[in-house]
């Protein structure tokens, strides 16, 4: 025999109805089928009966309301005017005595639980009454002459052992109804044989009660979703059907808020080792999700999903009167469940001068005035402190058997979150070893479900979420080659890039889901907002995205002021702009330092040298105990350019516009004639290197006069031809020596210096060809023979390529 249960969104509509019928007729055996009331006929029960109790008349339209969708549903499913005539008369009935008992509530203004419960039972008894009618050969059967229940403080507990006893009874007669239909939730009481109920969810345990009395071959409960999830897919979008669970993993998400299953469902059937299959009435071809009894295994996944609760208030009872008193948490418990208020979480320090518990936020207020009451006495007396609640927080929950026994899970785990920004306000781990639990700001839970979906692989993507400032030559290039690599990052590194923000100096464009790379520019003019700096950084530490990095692809000092705060609110930054790395060393100093306390990554490889590797070489040479004694460099693509392209046709005026032309060089080429570029590059190699330098300190040996970067551009190029003939006569002697002209940046045992130099044939800069950089590194260990890195050192392709190279590294992937 296999019991199955409908959840009311199953059987709401005649939709939905005609999909049940077909489930269920389509089975071979017996079945027993428990039906909930039509979706969101109970609410709307408990709010008449509300209206009632205080007075308002509006509680007739709401029971007419729930009339008129039972008959219009009677009117579309049953065909036979027998059948129909009969259904309408049962369920007038019904009614009847609904609206008789509604209006006595109304004119004494007294609702008892007897009497709430008896008007809550009515959406249950009329979809079984309906449904029964439905299915082929099905037969009508009354929970509450078989599920029976004892009071318990508020709520109505079953007696499984008189229940068992009704069920194999009621269900014994030969041969069995091909389907029984039985009304979830509502039962009775042992006592007087009132009608009762087994409590929000309670059609999910009628139906694990019902499975275990008859030793069912499984329980099949049918609802609106596929499964299990590995988190909230409304929250994580990558989240996914968990094929099989055990039963305490069940256990554990349910009650930590995956509202898949009510929790005491899986008791009775746990102990007959009855399996439940969680299936979706809509998507009946799919697998779903099926707890059984499963083994812990090493090889199996470390945990199997999160859950969360959205609405945790925390109550701390602390003072140092507690400390070694016996009983102080069995009062706290005891005084809590006497007044019916469950308890989800608790944290307690060793010192047990702290205790922690985690109570829904509309058990808050009670809760502290239910402790007040008990511990008046030590409160009053000053060896236990007020007790506090906090709001606004929420609780998640990692679950997985696998967990026992392997080290480090808890360590990645609070590792995750506080990587992202995310403090902690209270955490649990049972010793079972199959729950790992903590209390977070309930602003923070999105952020936190995303990092730890990702963290431990239950997502199929690594995430990294970029917002790039700049979409000029380098952002340009840029936004090109994430477009052109995301796929195959996705499918081969399974990692997902995804932009969730691109500003330039006029518009911003921000949004959760993404935005695609085609035609982005055109989206964000059309439909980004005014953009600022300080709108940019407003709009990125509100959105709170996990993996969350910032790119700086301008020259912006105003956006580079931003990196501070970004950092600090656990934001990596990769840069292209070298105003920060060479600013002043404090602030310098300032942004490492903050980088590594909030573990997130400053990176500016392409501060020198474009997308070649010279900083993380010099970084991994200083890590690993190596000293960088001496450096000299050519850093400087444009000037190099421009001395390898000076000849006897081309002189020295000619060769900077070509360089403009090539956009080797800024639209105003005095940037780089006057050594400020190479200045600052030397600045960051030199502090890099270990040494605390700043631009004031780096001696300039220029070669070009003040007066020609003084007046307008347009004066400039009218006047630097100028200097023509001299550099040709430069340029002609050197050539009979043998020698060429590169302008050089050294630091050598924090001494700082850029100019001019003249390097013979055999030199390795001489023959440094284009724009190309070149630098060489002299260590303790790199002495004799110093390690050389050369390449292209200019241009918007190859710098956006490294700082893409930055962006991956943050992933650390391989």
């Amino acid at each position: 025999m296999k019991v199955m249960k409908f959840g009311g969104t199953s059987v709401g509509e005649p939709d939905s109805l005609q999909r049940v019928k077909k489930i269920i007729e389509k089975e071979r055996e017996p079945v027993i089928v428990i039906v909930s009331a039509l979706g969101g006929v109970t609410d709307r029960l408990l709010l008449a009966a509300n209206f009632a109790l205080n007075g308002n008349p509006g509680y007739k339209t709401l029971i007419e309301e729930i009339v008129l969708r039972h008959e219009e549903l009677i009117e579309k499913m049953i065909s036979s005017p027998d059948d129909k005539e009969e259904l309408k008369l049962k369920t007038g009935h019904l009614f009847e005595e609904l609206r008789n008992i509604l209006q006595g509530v109304f004119l004494i203004g007294d609702l008892s639980q007897k009497t709430s419960d008896k008007i809550v039972s009515y959406g249950e008894r009329l979809s079984s009454l309906i449904i029964s009618k439905i299915i082929d050969m099905a037969q009508l059967y009354d929970a509450t002459k078989f599920i029976k229940t004892d009071k318990q403080f508020h709520n109505h507990i079953p007696d499984l052992a008189r229940s068992n006893e009704l069920i194999r009874k009621t269900f014994s007669e030969m041969p069995p109804p091909r389907v029984a239909v039985v009304p979830g939730f509502i039962s009775s009481s042992n006592d007087n044989n009132d009608i009762t109920n087994l409590g929000r969810g309670g059609s999910d345990y009628t139906a694990a009660i019902i499975a275990a009395a008859m030793n069912a071959s499984v329980l099949e409960i049918w609802t609106d979703v596929d499964g299990f999830m590995t988190a909230d897919p409304k929250i994580i979008n990558s989240a996914y059907v968990i094929e099989e669970l055990s039963f305490t993993e069940a256990i554990e998400l349910s009650n930590f808020g995956a509202k898949v299953i009510y929790p005491p469902t899986i008791f009775p059937v746990y102990h007959k080792n009855i399996p439940i299959r969680v299936k979706n009435t809509f998507h009946p071809e799919t697998e779903g999700t099926l707890i059984k009894n499963i083994e812990p295994s090493r090889n199996g996944k470390i945990i199997k999903g999160i859950s969360s609760i959205n609405d945790t208030a925390l109550i701390t009872i602390q003072g140092l009167g507690m400390v070694g008193v016996i009983g102080v948490n069995k009062r706290i418990f005891s005084a809590l469940a006497d007044n019916g208020i469950s308890v989800f979480i608790v944290s307690q320090a060793s010192s047990e001068n702290s205790s922690s518990i985690g109570v829904r936020s509309q058990d808050a207020l009670l809760s502290q005035q239910v402790l007040r009451k008990e511990f008046a006495h030590e409160i009053g007396m000053g060896s236990i402190n007020d007790i506090i609640v906090e709001y606004d927080l929420a609780t998640i929950a990692i679950v997985g058997q696998n967990m026992k026994h392997v080290p480090g899970i808890a360590g990645k785990f609070f590792g995750a979150l506080g990587r992202n920004g995310i403090s902690i306000v209270a955490l649990a781990q049972g010793g079972g070893e199959t729950n790992i639990s903590c209390v977070i700001a309930k602003s923070d839970l999105k952020k936190s479900l995303n990092v730890i979906h990702d963290s431990f692989f239950l997502s199929p993507y690594q995430e990294l979420n970029l917002f790039i400032v700049g979409t000029g030559t380098v952002g340009g290039n840029l936004l090109e080659q994430i477009k052109q690599q995301q796929s195959t990052l996705k499918e081969q590194n399974k990692l997902r890039i995804n932009i969730v923000g691109i500003a330039n100096g006029r518009k911003a464009l921000f949004t959760r889901e993404g935005i695609p790379l085609d035609g982005y520019f055109d989206n964000l003019m059309a439909n980004g907002v005014q953009s600022s700096p300080e709108r940019i950084r407003e709009e990125i530490i509100k959105m709170n995205i996990f993996n969350s990095v910032f790119v700086d692809c301008t020259a912006s000092p105003d956006i580079a002021k931003l990196y501070g705060e970004l950092m600090a609110k656990n934001i990596s930054v990769v840069t292209a702009n070298k105003i920060a790395a060479s600013s002043d060393y404090e602030s310098y100093r300032y942004l490492k330092e903050t980088a590594r306390k909030t573990g997130v990554k400053f990176l500016f490889e392409t501060n020198v040298g474009a997308g070649l590797p010279i900083i993380n070489t010099m970084n991994s040479l200083t890590n690993s105990g190596d000293k960088i004694v001496k450096l000299e460099a050519v850093l400087s693509g444009t000037l190099n350019f421009i001395f390898n392209t000076l000849s006897e046709d081309i002189p020295f005026s000619k060769a900077i516009r070509m360089a403009v032309e090539a956009q080797f060089a800024e639209p105003d080429p005095r940037i780089d004639l006057s050594g400020l570029d190479v200045t600052r590059k030397l600045v960051i190699l030199s502090r890099e290197a270990g040494a605390n330098v700043n631009q004031s300190d780096v001696k300039k040996n220029l070669f070009v006069p003040q007066k020609y970067f003084d007046g307008s551009l347009e004066e400039f190029w009218k006047t630097i031809p100028e200097m023509d003939t001299s550099f040709e006569a430069r340029r002609q002697e050197l050539a009979k020596e043998g020698k060429r002209l590169r302008f050089v940046a050294s630091y050598d045992n924090g001494n700082c210096e850029v100019g001019l130099r003249e390097v013979e044939q055999g030199h390795p800069f001489y023959d440094l060809e284009g724009s190309n950089n070149i630098i060489m590194i002299t260590t303790e260990r790199y002495n004799e023979y110093p390690m050389v890195i050369k390449g292209y050192g200019a241009g918007a392709g190859v710098t956006a390529a490294g700082v893409f190279s930055d962006i991956i590294s943050i992933a650390n992937i391989r």
